[in-house]
């Protein structure tokens, strides 16, 4: 079942870093799908259960949940029109009959009852909210006492690698400080535990997922240091040069040199954040942004 609600009033598309354009639409398959064994490892839904997976962006990660939980009903929610089309015809393709309905709806202003969801999942949202405590929050009151959320974030504080550069490191930099003008976060996944916990969640446990790559594993090479990483920080270019963050040529330099990291003598690693966490059962339900 492949079903679609739209809110009466339009939703603020608001400013996503990367864009989104067919390039980024393709890098978030390519990095769903080969992290899909790190990141949704342990994470399964039992049947009939109802999980709300928020900022399902182009359904890239919507796949791997269906994946894991095939029985399960998922309710996938996004601000962007555009990326749930995408979703619909990602998950279509993957799964004719899967039993997943699409929500246009804000982080902060979710249209679901109190505590209408067994689970929550959230990949690689919060990073771009202005206030991620406040949408933690919101998704605690339509989270049943007792039910999970799973929070998965990255941290760009994590990146190293060899041979190491200054304009390589540099290039990166200038992502992490466009993302914090929009509003953003690109060092969030440090923070995820606190996060949790101060929005009222309890038995939070976070652990750190870690991405490394050499010669000797050319998929992670691939799939990960160049599809990946690469491609997001390379696609922030224009803008960076704009913002006058960096030179055209500080920042070929940048994106040449974290290409030497994916040669033959090159490593790259990165960390990922993994939070799971419970609703209490005794908690009330979490304001809303508007109560």
């Amino acid at each position: 079942m492949n079903t679609v609600t739209t809110p009466s009033a339009p939703v603020p598309a608001g400013d996503y870093v990367h864009g989104y354009s067919p390039r980024e639409g393709q890098r978030l398959g390519d990095q769903a799908d080969i992290l899909a064994q790190l990141l949704h490892a342990g994470t399964a839904y039992p049947a009939g259960s109802r999980v709300l997976e928020l900022g399902c962006g182009i359904g890239a990660q919507t796949v791997h949940l269906l994946r894991s939980s095939p029985r399960a009903h998922i309710v996938a929610v996004d601000r962007s029109e555009d990326s749930l089309a995408q979703a619909r015809t990602r998950v279509a393709e993957f799964a004719p009959g899967a039993r997943v309905e699409w929500h246009r709806a804000d982080a902060y202003d979710l249209p679901f009852a109190d505590g209408e969801f067994d689970h929550v999942f959230v990949c690689f949202v919060l990073e771009h909210l202005t206030d991620p405590r406040l949408a933690l929050a919101g998704l605690r009151r339509v989270l049943r006492p007792g039910g999970t959320i799973t929070v998965i974030e990255g941290d760009h504080g994590s990146a190293f690698f060899h041979p190491d550069s200054a304009h390589a490191r540099a290039a990166i930099g200038c992502q992490v400080r466009l993302q914090a003008a929009a509003g953003g976060n690109a060092l969030l996944g440090r923070q995820v535990q606190p996060l949790l916990a101060d929005a009222g969640y309890g038995d939070v446990v976070v652990r750190p997922l870690t991405v490394y790559a050499d010669r000797t594993l050319p998929a992670m090479v691939d799939g990960f240091t160049r599809n990946t990483f690469i491609a997001m920080v390379a696609s922030v270019r224009d803008k960076a040069v704009a913002a006058a963050l960096t030179s055209t040529a500080e920042w070929d330099q940048g994106i040449a040199d974290l290409h030497r990291t994916a040669d033959d003598d090159g490593t790259f690693h990165y960390t990922f954040f993994k939070g799971v966490a419970v609703n209490p059962p005794t908690a009330r339900s979490a304001p809303s942004r508007h109560s």
